[in-house]
């Protein structure tokens, strides 16, 4: 069962492209809200694992029930955690509401960068190609290396001794 078409027709298929006049337009995605208007999204980066829920509001966020300059309290990390408001032109628009949990301070605020960016999208889908566009809803696939057997560290061997 070949078909002639290819990758058209798997875009057919799949719903994304719909054929007008012989080229194909893109669907425009439905906002995904829960019965209280909030989109929820994941986000990763190294260990750490964001849950983010984002709803109209005044501009407030917080993470794990703590305001978010009390939980990172280097300004680099507030500015990473405001980036996708401020690309998609929504500074002060939406209240975030977050958990994090794994890796360090510096994973937790990419995580949490990374789900309020795809919240954001899921919310409002008009600012999806805004996101896209800078990587934002891209996920870091860098990780830690793991240890291996007869190494002092993932790569680095124990020190050489002639004697």
């Amino acid at each position: 069962m070949s078909d002639e078409r290819g990758l058209e027709a798997l875009g057919e298929l799949t719903g994304t492209t719909q054929p007008v006049g012989g080229t194909h337009i893109a669907i425009p995605r439905e906002p995904k809200r829960d019965k209280f208007g909030r989109a929820y999204a994941t986000g990763k980066r190294k260990n750490a694992v964001a849950r983010v829920w984002v709803k109209p509001g005044s501009g407030k966020i917080e993470i794990n029930g703590r305001d978010q300059g009390v939980y990172f309290a280097r300004p680099v990390l507030r500015m990473m955690i405001q980036q996708p408001f401020v690309v998609s032109g929504r500074v002060g628009e939406f209240d975030v509401i977050c958990t994090v949990a794994g890796s360090g301070l510096s994973g937790q605020a990419g995580a949490v960068r990374h789900g309020i960016a795809k919240a954001l999208a899921d919310y409002e889908p008009g600012v999806r190609k805004a996101l896209k566009d800078v990587g934002f809803l891209t996920r870091d696939p860098r990780v830690v290396e793991r240890k291996k057997y007869g190494r002092a560290k993932a790569r680095r061997s124990f020190q050489f001794s002639k004697r």
